[in-house]
This record gives C-alpha cells, structure tokens and sequence, in this order.
C-alpha cells in the first residue's frame, strides 16, 4: 500500500483517536444472544513465495498457497477482485480449498469503484454480486475503496449506489478525498448514509494521513486496514492500542473485525498478523485464529504456547 506512506515517520502521532459520535450507538442496534466478538486476522493476498518455508512449508507450491494461507490465517484482503470479476470456476476452487471458518472480503471491482457512475444501471454490480455469492458462508465483508479523487460532491451519487446495493451483502465503504474529512458536515451526512443502510466504514491506520482514521462505526462490524512501517517499535504499540480498542467495542457490542496487516512488500505482514492474534488468544471475549509459522530448518511448525 503506497497510500499515506512517508520516509519519515519520527514525527507522526500514532496515538488513536477517540470514537467519533454516533460510533457507539451504531455498534449498539445489532442485538443478538452472542456477546462475543469474532476477530478476523489476515493480510492482503496469499500469492507470496518469500513466505514459503515460515507461512507456508518448505517446497510448497503456487497452486497451494491459499490452502496453506487459509489455515494460518482466518480471512484476506481479497484484491484480486479488484481487477477482474471472477468466474465460477474460481471461485469453487476458493472455497473448497479453505476451511470452513475462512472469511472472503473481497474489493469491490475498479470497474465499479473507479467508474463516472459507480456502475450504476449496467451489469458490473450484478455480476460481480451473483459471483461472491458462490463463497456461500465464507463470504466476509466486501469493502469499496473510492477513488482519491472520489470528493463529497459526489454524495448523491453514492447515495444511489448504496441504496442500489445488494442489502444481504455485507459492504464497507472507504473514502479517501480530504473534502470528507476537512467539513465536518459532509463527514456527517456520508456516515448518516451508511449507518442507515447498515454499511461498514472502512479505518485506515497510515501514518501520511490520520484523517482516514476516522473512528466512526456505522453498524456491527469493523474493517481496519493497518500499514505498518517494516516492524519498527511503533507498529506493536499500536497494534496493543487497537486490542485496547478492540475489546471496548466489544462491551458496546461490536459483532465482527477484520483487520488487515500491511508492510513494506508484505514480507513481514505475517509476523504483525501473528503478533496480534498471540496477543488476542489469552482474551475470553473474542474467538480468532492467526498463524503458526514453520521451523525453516526442519519444517514443523512452532508453538505459539
């Protein structure tokens, strides 16, 4: 993720912001029995050999990378969607080669996001629709990422969007464009827009731009999007401050997160991933799993315990 990187991070204030109004009653209107919150760790693709011999076991092979990925790992950041809608096909091949607590989310497609209409009255949002749906319950929260060009003055036009949505898909929404952060009256309107539709909002944790960082819950679920800066000391305290976070949203209510590690090249996403599910394991309140890296030089696994 190049967005909201800097060369240099001493002076950036990493401390996270208080929750935004509205966030607590958002998360409060979702009621069920289960008061746990279900915590989903992941990075931002499976296609990474520099991870065979610690992810994934020694010799293992492209083709079997997501079977290895999805029992480390208990979701993804699924971009592969964002270039191309998949086929059936594919999207069989996803689900039977994981288990059955993997969590999809896969990125809306460009050609929707990034289009003059959003996709509006052509046949993209069916398709794309009609595709995710063959992951059956292994379908997390798609998200769309807006353009940066993407301002508030296109308000209406999300509001269509939204409102044309599937509502039985889970979606989250992030927006990028300082115009929605810079007014807090535009801020406003688009979190009113998407906690009325039960929509997600999207958190990006970066250090070149705080203002993404929002803090502003619109329904049950969480999407963080983390960028870490190549495991420096900061990377871990604020890894322990979303936990801290984490668990306050879960008294409140808070149903689902998913949260995604990102680092330079995505090399090192794996030891951030692992160091937030460790920390996780020992806390009652929330059911996840992270990985258990191999051995390099016999090939089995270590212990996390």
């Amino acid at each position: 993720m190049k967005f909201g990187k800097l060369p240099d991070i001493s002076e950036v204030d990493f401390s996270l912001p208080p929750d935004a109004p509205g966030t607590s009653e958002s998360i409060a209107l979702d009621t069920s029995e289960d008061q746990s919150l279900h915590f989903y760790v992941g990075c931002t693709g499976w296609s990474m050999p520099e991870w065979v011999g610690k992810v994934y076991p020694k010799g293992t092979k492209a083709k079997d990378f997501l079977q290895h990925y999805s029992r480390q790992f208990n979701t993804i950041e699924l971009n592969t969607t964002h270039y191309r809608i998949p086929d059936h096909q594919m999207i069989q091949r996803w689900y039977e080669r994981s288990p059955a607590d993997f969590k999809f989310c896969p990125k809306i497609p460009q050609i929707i996001s990034h289009s003059r209409n959003l996709g509006l009255g052509g046949e993209q949002i069916p398709a794309f629709c009609e595709a995710i749906q063959g992951l059956e319950e292994k379908l997390g929260c798609c998200f769309m990422q807006l353009p940066p060009y993407f301002g508030s003055d296109r308000l209406p036009q999300l509001a269509t969007f939204v409102s044309a949505f599937p509502n039985h898909i889970p979606l989250a929404i992030e927006v990028r464009h300082e115009d929605w952060f810079n007014d807090p009256k535009q801020a406003e309107a688009l979190f009113n827009l998407l906690a009325k539709h039960r929509m997600a909002t999207v958190l990006t944790d970066v250090a070149g731009r705080r203002d993404v960082l929002h803090m502003r819950l619109t329904n049950s679920i969480a999407m963080v999007r983390f960028v870490g800066n190549d495991l420096v000391p900061s990377d871990y305290t604020r890894i322990n401050d979303w936990i801290e976070r984490s668990l306050q949203w879960q008294k409140a209510g808070l149903k689902e997160i998913y949260f995604f590690t990102h680092e330079p090249d995505n090399i090192k996403a794996p030891e951030l991933a692992e160091y937030l599910s460790t920390k996780l394991a020992d806390k009652p309140a929330i059911e996840t799993r992270g990985p258990v890296f191999y051995q390099s030089n016999d090939g089995e696994q270590m212990s996390l315990f």
